[in-house]
């Protein structure tokens, strides 16, 4: 699929040749995403929606954008790349939506491209950080996220200075756990930390006990965790039910909301990849925009890092929507955020260009407290 996906790149056109205008209204802006709502990753990939629609309503209750009220649907694809296509095409041809808005999985992206191509519309914020959609610019793409490459530096970077040499992965054998396995090699590589072993579970039917087995029989020092929702969790579960004690360390797309509920006090002291600012630093003007819209909604409302990401994409979204004006179009929406220059929201800022949608490179590293939360 990726190697179609390239040759498809290779010959995207470097400027919007009749694009499609559908979806925008006197009275309303459509968007949609086929997502993953069932399964591990659905818990996680719903609250990126909470997040958006927080924005989305706050932005509508004050009379939309140009008197545009924002309209977002999105469609359980169950981690199905085929069913992403299929929800794509539905939200398309059926629901008439402006662009494809915040979509996720690695998959799933690469099997809806000649979708977004063949229909000449937008794909803006999709939920994944491969490098290969980052590495061959594509004109319908805008990315907001930092790319798993920038993520995998950052970790086996750490590891490296913190004199590890034992250091093991873990994935699940699907589009997700072997793009991550990929970018963690080739930092591996960067860094000369080779690893110790490369242990993986079918997500069809994942053996956490022989995956823990395999750990503790390797004894690491650390064990870099590349996948994301209860797998996760039930991996980490699973080892700690042995006799090995490594550090973990994840991507940011494990779900801090699904490893307190599953993990609890055990969760301390794993390191995570973090692409947004912290929520605790509420100096930040979109942090606090985001905390008080929150309260007002939900008061007595956890915040959530996944939520906040949803929220971010959706705040850089409407940035672009207002810069724009109202004559919206594909062309002019895409125009106004390539000669934007550089959009910041505090230490998380964003620029594109008419050669490069990568978006934003913004990656630390943070810890599990005591408490349960995020310390950076």
């Amino acid at each position: 699929m990726f190697r179609a996906f390239v040759c498809l790149m290779a010959v995207c056109a470097t400027t919007l040749i009749h694009a499609r205008n559908e979806g925008v209204t006197a009275d309303e802006i459509r968007l949609g995403a086929s997502v993953v709502l069932s399964g591990p990753l659905g818990p996680q990939t719903a609250q990126y929606g909470e997040g958006s629609r927080l924005l989305f309503d706050a932005v509508n209750a004050q009379g939309g954008v140009y008197g545009r009220m924002i309209r977002y649907t999105t469609l359980d694809d169950a981690f199905d790349p085929q069913k992403a296509v299929e929800n794509t095409r539905q939200l398309l041809e059926n629901d008439k939506v402006f662009m494809i808005f915040h979509s996720t999985g690695t998959a799933q992206t690469a099997a809806i491209l000649p979708l977004i191509k063949e229909q000449r519309t937008l794909l803006f914020g999709p939920v994944t950080g491969a490098s290969v959609f980052r590495e061959t610019f594509n004109p319908y793409v805008f990315h907001v996220r930092a790319g798993y490459a920038n993520e995998a530096s950052k970790i086996v970077s750490q590891l490296r200075q913190q004199g590890m040499t034992r250091v093991a992965v873990f994935f699940q054998d699907d589009g997700l756990g072997k793009t991550l396995a990929g970018e963690l090699k080739k930092a591996s590589e960067e860094e000369k930390l080779p690893f110790l072993a490369e242990i993986k579970v079918d997500p069809k039917q994942p053996d956490f006990a022989a995956a823990a087995q395999a750990t503790d029989k390797a004894q690491p020092q650390a064990v870099i965790v590349a996948t994301g929702g209860t797998t996760f969790t039930s991996y980490i579960k699973a080892v700690q039910a042995t006799a090995a004690r490594p550090a973990y360390y994840g991507f940011s797309v494990a779900s801090m909301d699904v490893i307190q509920r599953e993990l609890k006090d055990k969760a301390r002291g794993i390191i995570l990849a973090q692409i947004m600012p912290s929520l605790r630093n509420t100096t930040i003007p979109v942090v606090a925009e985001y905390l008080s819209l929150l309260r007002a909604k939900s008061p007595g409302a956890q915040p959530s890092a996944s939520q906040f990401e949803g929220f971010v994409h959706a705040r850089l979204l409407v940035e672009g929507l207002r810069r724009t004006g109202r004559n919206l179009t594909t062309e002019s929406f895409s125009k106004t955020m390539e000669d934007a220059g550089e959009i910041a929201f505090g230490r998380f800022n964003v620029k594109y260009s008419p050669r490069n949608h990568n978006g934003s490179t913004y990656v630390e590293l943070a810890i599990v407290d005591a408490e349960g939360s995020l310390r950076y």
